[in-house]
């Protein structure tokens, strides 16, 4: 009997300990149809001391939400505390990425621990765009989904208010016996570690390792995370966070209990003060090179931003040196002068005007398309410069003035393919089967180019109609590189800010993030149901959501009467003057690229394998103008 009171405080003294953490959430919060109750998928759990407390967020101010005001009203925060927190005044303007300290009340609902902020949903979001990319994964789309009632495969309406609940905790008793009065939810960056998250704020790395059910063993974080760090006093920005780190990270200290902890936080404070001086030294060095050494060659990736717009004599110097360091890298572009674009364009005339900031213009008597740009063009022309591709747009100069950048590429005088395959302005414009079999097959080959002949490999991001421009032969090139992303050697990559056109975006990428070649294939196959169609892909599926799309093909797809509902599924600009197989082929062709699952669709090397075979029959097919006697391809995906 006597052993039953030592069992108790054993039980009791284990339970403080448990309570003294919450499970980090790991990568479970990029899958949005799973809720792993092992993590803290769908918050932290309700084990504090108090049911309510005073708590912290971070945040990256991105555009949108770069005030003051629209941060607080974003994340349901005071707005005279959270300027108060950051010694700013009311109305500042933070700086885009700058981090931002967010006070907000913590309370228990039901199980977990959360703060409620309200949001009006947009066109185009789901639930991980709006946890990951709006939120910046201070809430996870499973708990978005649970909070209001909802399920993976839910559509969230346009103009409805949701409630987003944000990622908080509140201490547990033995925190606050070791001195823990808040808990912070810490944005977890690209490379950065618990050890050096834990030095910006003075924490032992030990304490933060506890209050996330990490270990020394396994302290691996991940960006798309929350990470809790437990504070004796509230957060000041009078701390700057140092750069993500690209080594490994620092070996840990060892457990909280040790007598040496407060030597070694001051040793993580060191080396995040050491390692910052380091970066701003490599900075220095790099701007050096890049701006005061021009005369020497380099290939180096182009870095250009044009935030910040100078006045006067210093915006004349800025805009040489920009102008002057691309000179030296993309010796294949030409620098232009604004006063050379002026009067190329009559002064930027109406009468040149294309569409949204393009103008024609003419170049030594050649036609060129000039696009005014601000912010970072880096990546467009980093990867233009270093692409050459019959079926890819060229960047054949650029110029930069008054703090934008003019981008100076070949004219395709036939304009977008929407031009050509919507009607609904009642535009004459025809293009036959053939044309449109080769326009497809141009498309599908520059993208073959960019998933398989570059390096590493490149994901175009936007394909759609719009971004395929037809030259006087009305053979196809695709433009608009400003989405372009570089992937890993597997060609995979992750990201949290979603953006693209509504209808070509494939499931996983508005699910998930995920990026990958696949993402390309998809908005190809909507693509060639437009062009199959003649029809935007709005009308071809009221709503524009993306795994059901295919269900428009069934009709057509049917073995037994296929054919017969062809005609009210092409485009009635083609009067039936195409081979009829070879549509259904094409059709299954788009079926295996809209797929759910991206293992399941065809690359781009089969795709264009497969439409050199279609375009060899079909102009066989028109020569003879009869459907007889071309082969029938049975080739399935």
């Amino acid at each position: 009997m006597d052993f039953l009171p030592f069992l108790s405080l054993f039980l009791i003294s284990c339970s403080s300990l448990i309570h003294a953490q919450q499970q980090y959430a790991k990568k479970t919060t990029t899958d949005c149809g799973t809720a792993d109750n092992s993590t803290s998928v769908l918050g932290y759990s309700c084990n504090g001391l108090n049911r309510t407390c005073q708590s912290y967020l971070t945040f990256r101010s991105l555009p949108g939400y770069n005030t003051v005001s629209s941060i607080s009203h974003l994340l349901g925060a005071d707005p005279s505390q959270l300027s108060k927190l950051n010694s700013v005044p009311d109305n500042t303007t933070f700086e885009l990425d700058q981090l931002v300290l967010v006070p907000v009340t913590c309370s228990c609902s039901g199980d977990y621990y959360q703060s409620n902020a309200s949001y009006v949903v947009a066109n185009g979001d789901g639930a991980f765009v709006i946890a990951n990319n709006t939120f910046q994964a201070l809430s996870t789309c499973q708990a978005l989904l649970a909070q209001n009632g909802l399920n993976v495969s839910s559509i969230l309406d346009a103009g409805s208010t949701i409630t987003v609940p944000l990622r908080c905790a509140c201490p547990t008793k033995n925190q606050i016996d070791m001195g823990v009065s808040y808990l912070l939810s810490y944005l977890v960056a690209q490379g950065e570690f618990v050890s050096a998250i834990s030095a910006m704020f003075g924490v032992d790395t030990g304490r933060t390792l506890e209050a996330n059910g990490l270990s020394e063993q396994d302290s691996t974080i991940y960006f798309f995370t929350t990470l809790l760090v437990p504070l004796q006093n509230p957060p000041s920005q009078t701390i700057a966070p140092p750069p993500p780190l690209a080594s490994s990270p620092p070996p840990p200290p060892s457990t909280p209990s040790s007598n040496n902890n407060s030597s070694k936080t001051w040793v993580y404070v060191v080396v995040g003060v050491l390692g910052g001086a380091a970066a701003i030294l490599a900075t220095g060095g790099i701007v050096f090179f890049m701006f005061f050494r021009k005369n020497k060659r380099k290939t180096d990736p182009i870095i250009i931003s044009a935030r910040e717009k100078p006045n006067g004599k210093k915006l004349e110097e800025e805009s040489k040196y920009f102008l002057d360091s691309i000179s030296s890298i993309a010796q294949s572009l030409k620098v232009y002068t604004f006063e050379e674009l002026q009067s190329a364009t009559d002064n930027f005339s109406p009468s040149c005007w294309i569409k949204g900031s393009v103008y024609r213009g003419t170049i030594n008597g050649d036609f060129a398309a000039i696009k005014k740009m601000d912010g970072d063009v880096s990546k467009e022309i980093s990867l233009l410069n270093k692409i050459n591709h019959f079926n890819l747009i060229r960047l054949s100069g650029v110029c930069f003035h008054d703090g934008n950048w003019y981008l100076v590429y070949e004219y395709a005088v036939n304009g977008p393919l929407s031009d050509w395959i919507y009607h609904n302005n009642g535009d004459q414009r025809f293009l036959n089967w053939t044309q449109r079999i080769q326009i497809a097959l141009d498309v599908a080959t520059g993208l073959n180019y960019l998933h398989s002949y570059t390096s590493p490999p490149c994901v175009h991001k936007d394909v759609q109609s719009s971004n395929v421009l037809l030259d006087s032969d009305l053979r196809a090139r695709i433009a608009n590189f400003g989405l372009a992303r570089s992937t890993d050697v597997e060609g995979l990559a992750l990201t949290r800010h979603i953006v693209g056109t509504k209808g070509y975006m494939a499931p996983e990428y508005l699910e998930n993030g995920f990026i990958s070649p696949k993402l390309d294939v998809y908005a190809f196959g909507v693509l060639i149901l437009e062009i199959l169609t003649g029809k935007e892909v709005a009308v071809l599926y009221e709503g524009g959501v993306n795994e059901h799309l295919s269900e428009i093909l069934t009709a057509v797809l049917h073995e037994e009467d296929g054919k017969e509902n062809l005609s009210d599924f092409m485009d009635p600009s083609l009067q039936g003057n195409y081979p009829a197989e070879l549509a259904i082929f094409v059709a299954r062709l788009v079926d295996s690229c809209i797929t759910k699952d991206p293992s399941g669709r065809p690359s781009m090397d089969e795709i264009v394998q497969c439409l050199s075979r279609t375009m060899t029959t079909s102009l066989n097919w028109e020569l003879s103008n009869s459907i007889s006697g071309y082969p029938s391809f049975t080739q399935s995906f």
